[in-house]
């Protein structure tokens, strides 16, 4: 079955029992339909997309107001993973320091009626990939004359459309949004610092995040050179890790999928080589669900190649599962708190 499922926008072309048609280039474009009427591009695509990330939206800010972000669910969430994780105790001490904090919270006042506690604030961001779309979504603000592009909070620039004089990167330094750069281990550190001044050239902070997928290894040769380059321009940008799209890989069955232990390293290395260059990391970018889904192998319940088919949901990229994510929550905490303590201590 090799071959059988292209990879979007990589590959032109996919071929099935040998009838070759254009490769799914996302809903946005054409159809994932194995047959020519589906795989044809339809510009009244980008139309529907359009109604149904507003329809999206209007669900977020409905779930951000009406107490689906109270603070006091993140209770719930921590008690039911932390019960039914093989890993459960080394993770119930954070667990319990998370209600303790939210407890503290509440008897100083801030109950769950407070909006402080019920209420969050969420921002959007996609690839800057259909300039079509992009185009006709840009704003010029009647208060400042700067323009925005509105399909979403933060706009960022792929590995594909990242060219100096690409149309991408003109469209992108004209308007006003924070923008991400995504960086595989092929940037020149070079390259990155021009593309960051043309994108930013008055050195703003806040207005470009490098968003770092190049698998582990990757991540401890080639990422050091990155920051140093980035810190001798005397640039000011935020460091983001991807961990997802550099991991990606064929299961024997032919569907797209990605390990956990490799997500987990790509990670680690990132936070690794961070203090070992006297730098910042400042998040991390993951594809997740809360759905029981099983398209990452790996994790504390072990979801494996033979399991892939059973719950395998995703038109492009395999997505971390609930527990997956919470699990790597946890561990990202655990590494964090270590560092705050070893701090702490070096101060006493």
């Amino acid at each position: 079955m090799a071959g059988q499922f292209a990879k979007p926008r990589s590959d032109a072309y996919e071929t099935r029992d040998g009838v070759k048609l254009p490769s799914y280039k996302g809903d946005n474009i054409n159809g994932d339909t194995f047959d020519e009427k589906s795989r044809i591009p339809d510009p009244n695509r980008m139309i529907r997309a359009y109604c149904q990330a507003a329809s999206t939206l209007n669900l977020l800010r409905a779930f951000a107001t009406g107490g689906y972000a109270a603070m006091q669910r993140v209770t719930q969430w921590n008690l039911d993973f932390v019960e039914n994780s093989e890993q459960g105790d080394r993770y119930q001490e954070l667990a319990h320091r998370v209600d303790e904090a939210l407890g503290f919270m509440e008897a100083a006042g801030l109950t769950i009626d407070h909006p402080v506690m019920s209420t969050t604030d969420f921002w959007t961001s996609h690839e800057c990939l259909l300039l079509p779309y992009e185009q006709a979504l840009a704003r010029k603000d009647s208060t400042s004359g700067l323009y925005y592009g509105c399909s979403a909070h933060m706009l960022w620039v792929g590995e594909r459309t990242r060219q100096l004089d690409g149309a991408h990167v003109e469209f992108l330094r004209g308007v006003a949004n924070p923008l991400g750069i995504k960086v595989s281990q092929k940037m020149d550190p070079n390259e990155l610092t021009k593309l960051i001044d043309i994108l930013n050239p008055t050195n703003k902070p806040g207005r470009i995040t490098v968003i770092v997928r190049m698998g582990a290894e990757n991540m401890r040769v080639k990422l050091p050179h990155l920051i140093r380059a980035v810190r001798g321009a005397g640039q000011i940008v935020t460091w983001v890790c991807d961990p997802m799209h550099g991991n990606t890989i064929q299961a024997p069955c032919g569907l797209k999928t990605r390990a956990f232990d490799a997500i987990l390293n790509e990670v680690r290395a990132f936070f690794d080589v961070h203090e070992q260059e006297g730098s910042n990391p400042g998040g991390i970018h993951l594809e997740m669900t809360g759905q029981n889904v099983t398209e990452c192998i790996g994790g504390s319940r072990t979801v494996t190649y033979d399991d892939l088919s059973s719950r395998y949901h995703t038109h492009c990229d395999p997505r971390l599962n609930a527990s997956q994510s919470l699990e790597l929550a946890f561990i990202v905490s655990e590494r964090l708190r270590k560092k705050r303590m070893d701090s702490q201590r070096l101060t006493a």
